[in-house]
């Protein structure tokens, strides 16, 4: 066979984030967006099958393997329900590692998000695998050696040749050391993503590998949402392949983005790796295939290529579907149980851009629990104030009945609640980092939500998220701000009162916020190194359903915590969804 070429196939995922069915648990239907995408491990069991089959009937042809890089375990009420309300910790089997089993992956690389629900969750959820769960760069606190599998080796079966053995290195997101500083600290630590690859790819290699694939939890472009929070890049992909020779292909997942083939340089050898990011939610299966030759005995990648599959023009799994139904139904009853009604409706579409309740309501529940936890010691005669983010603009909690799930769906992240004390001019030069998120305009429109959200910054080159844009507001008394957008960055905020009455520099405030701000997340001024009065450890959204079950009812007219306005040269500003 010597001078012939056979074709290595690697399939994979990334950014499950707890998708299973096709199914939105928030709006109790199938799941569909403006671009028609279909999501879930089902349908991408459909694809996988196919691919098998279509190279099983190749007989010459190596089995494909089967991989996936990172945040699987948190992102829907179904993985949510198995780790808080009917925890794997205590014997269930986490959905997403039986649908995985079932369809048979090879590794999978931890995400950021693997780590939300705490080292138990964690371990429990990589014990109830079939497969290993890497992380070359989650390294011991104290040794620094890797407390997760760096890699695995697969030996891969060519009919009349040896094996070709196939190196998968796993890494992760430094991040994780700012966004689960409360889960890691003093236990674990995150190496970069690029030194660590050049540690660890020769030793891949030392280890026999013919050919060595990462599959890695940051994006492709250079950038950090957390600045210079951490002395390493959030999304560095790109960089390590230019940077660390030995790399034939990456799954890289986190930036939740569509590419479905890049090829980049390494500038030492010369040699090209083949990148891919199969976007998000099991959407797309990308689908590597590398060709190889053997040369002097061994195995070498000459020609390589990679595409991804749309999860939209196939039926879901019956197999896969049959597992996972009983969970399914369980969680759907769980998340459309009433526990309240509501005076009148809210809605978070509008959010970004205007002063909402459906934010007042977040902020208020915040505040609350704050004050009401602060009682009798000497922040409690201090104001208190809290900061919110858009999260979902499709969220809306209805007038009358309301269910679990309508209250989830304004807050879709499991972030806990800290408080911090600010003074009156720290408030103020937050609310100017948090404006950056409007683009400079003059006129006062109206303008499409696009001609005035989402800019981008030298952090978020492709445009801020609405989860890093806060709002805040106040508890007892509203606090009240206009945003100037055709302002520069920096001069926008004016109008800053609390109670009518103007903020003052030295003021003091305590703050409520989430544990992924208050962490760094963002690179927001202050947030991260001020003093921490309050860090129980408390999600946000079981609050926001507690409260409901507790008064049974949302009455918006008792939370206008904010009055905040976006105006051009002082004049308001009209913006169209």
């Amino acid at each position: 066979m010597t001078g012939e070429t056979v074709r290595l196939t690697v399939m994979g995922t990334t950014d499950l984030h707890g998708n299973v069915f096709n199914w939105d648990y928030f709006k109790n239907t199938e799941y569909d967006d403006s671009a028609h995408n279909d999501i879930g491990l089902a349908k991408i069991s459909t694809l996988v099958t196919a691919v098998r089959d279509r190279i099983a009937a190749d007989r010459q042809a190596p089995r494909p393997l089967l991989l996936d890089a990172g945040d699987t375990i948190q992102g829907t009420p179904l993985s949510y329900y198995f780790a808080k309300i009917d925890p794997i910790t205590d014997g269930q089997l986490h959905p997403m590692a039986a649908a995985m089993n079932e369809i048979g992956y090879d590794a999978a690389a931890l995400g950021n998000h693997e780590f939300n629900y705490g080292l138990d969750v964690l371990r429990k959820f990589q014990q109830q695998l079939d497969f290993p769960l890497l992380g070359a760069n989650a390294q011991d606190w104290t040794s620094g050696l890797p407390v997760f599998p760096p890699y695995v080796l697969k030996r891969v079966h060519v009919p009349g040749e040896r094996p070709i053995t196939v190196g998968i290195l796993g890494l992760t997101n430094p991040g994780i050391a700012i966004w689960d500083k409360a889960v890691v600290e003093n236990k674990i630590r995150f190496g970069g993503v690029v030194e660590l690859a050049k540690i660890w790819v020769p030793q891949v290699r030392k280890a026999g590998a013919d050919v060595v694939i990462v599959a890695v939890h940051s994006g492709m472009d250079l950038s950090s949402s957390y600045g210079d929070a951490l002395p390493v890049p959030e999304n560095a992909s790109v960089l390590m392949v230019e940077t660390v020779p030995g790399i034939d292909a990456v799954l890289v997942g986190h930036a939740h983005q569509e590419i479905p083939e890049r090829l980049v340089t390494n500038k030492q050898t010369g040699e090209q790796a083949v990148l891919t990011e199969p976007l998000k939610w099991g959407m797309r299966l990308s689908l590597i295939e590398l060709d190889l030759r053997k040369e002097r005995g061994r195995w070498q990648v000459v020609g390589r290529h990679a595409q991804v599959l749309n999860a939209n023009t196939v039926d879901a799994d019956a197999n896969v579907v049959a597992v996972l139904q009983q969970d399914h139904d369980r969680v759907i009853e769980y998340v459309n149980s009433k526990i309240g009604t509501c005076a009148e409706a809210m809605s978070a579409a509008t959010a970004p851009w205007e002063d909402t309740a459906a934010l007042d309501f977040v902020t208020f529940i915040q505040a609350d629990a704050v004050a009401d936890a602060l009682a009798g010691t000497p922040e409690a005669a201090l104001p208190v104030l809290a900061i919110a983010a858009p999260f979902n603009r499709a969220a809306a909690i209805p007038a009358g009945d309301v269910s679990i799930r309508d209250v989830a769906g304004l807050y879709v992240f499991d972030n806990t609640l800290l408080a911090v004390t600010m003074t009156g001019a720290q408030v103020r030069e937050y609310l100017e980092f948090s404006a950056q998120y409007f683009k400079q305009v003059t006129g006062t429109g109206p303008f499409t939500s696009d001609q005035v959200t989402n800019a981008p910054t030298v952090t978020a080159p492709n445009g801020t998220p609405d989860y890093n844009y806060d709002i805040l507001g106040g508890l007892t008394k509203p606090l009240t701000y206009t945003i100037d957008i055709a302002k520069p960055v920096g001069s926008r905020i004016t109008d800053l009162e609390y109670g009518g009455v103007a903020v003052a520099a030295d003021q003091q405030f305590v703050v409520a916020v989430n544990n992924y701000r208050q962490s760094g997340s963002g690179n927001f001024p202050h947030i991260k190194t001020a003093p921490v009065v309050y860090n129980r450890q408390v999600e946000i959204r079981q609050l926001m359903i507690d409260y409901v079950l507790t008064t049974g009812a949302i009455d918006p007219s008792t939370f206008h915590t904010t009055d905040w306005s976006l105006t051009s040269g002082g004049a308001p500003i009209v913006v169209t969804a």
